[in-house]
């Protein structure tokens, strides 16, 4: 049976991990993928590390990952922490089965073509909310998890809100379809439907 890849993009705070858990299919969390935050390699901006640029995530481990999950049905992945911008050892991910993998996170639209150019078959999302909702659903979050400090949740949070017109754009140019929750939630269901219906 093919396994398909749902790629679920959208800005930090949007909804992407509350859907994947309402779907209950197999999750492969992009946010893992983050390199330590003593790696001297990491862009930096103003005296502080830049966690919104490609360059702070490893995107040839996610896509190794998830043609694991794909082919074999399983990856060790590592098992970072954000409040301490280090991976703390690693965790099993198992597809037991499932026509669906979801990968979320918000390098999602980075890896469509890589996905594609590794033969997987990819269903691109972006999870499209207001501006303001997002905002304040992920400093709730990241002050609930104390992710970092106040201050640098309060600026980061004010900077993605800036940026999300233009990264939305480019996501969509990429290739990926903006929809709401209910009509993703749709979408992923219809897609487990009709693969269960060949089986």
């Amino acid at each position: 049976m093919a396994c398909t890849v749902v790629l679920l993009a959208g800005p930090s705070g949007s909804g992407k991990s509350r859907l994947t858990r309402q779907l209950g299919v197999p999750q492969l969390r992009l946010d893992d993928f983050y390199r330590d935050g003593d790696d001297p390699g990491l862009p930096v901006i103003r005296s502080m590390v830049d966690w919104d640029d490609i360059a702070s995530w490893s995107l040839d481990a996610a896509v190794t990952a998830l043609c694991s999950l794909v082919e074999h049905g399983s990856a060790r992945t590592p098992r970072y922490n954000l409040s301490t911008s280090r991976a703390e050892g690693t965790r099993p991910v198992i597809t037991d089965g499932s026509p669906v993998i979801l990968a979320e996170g918000i390098f999602a639209p980075d890896l469509l073509e890589p996905c594609r150019r590794a033969g997987l078959r990819v269903l691109p999302i972006w999870l499209d909310r207001s501006r303001d909702v997002n905002f304040v659903r992920r400093l709730r979050r990241d002050l609930h998890q104390h992710r970092k400090a106040p201050a640098v949740l309060v600026r980061r949070g004010l900077a993605l809100r800036r940026s999300e017109t233009a990264i939305r754009n480019r996501a969509v140019a990429l290739g990926f379809q903006p929809c709401g929750m209910r009509r993703a939630r749709a979408d992923i269901g219809e897609l487990l439907e009709q693969v269960g219906s060949r089986s």
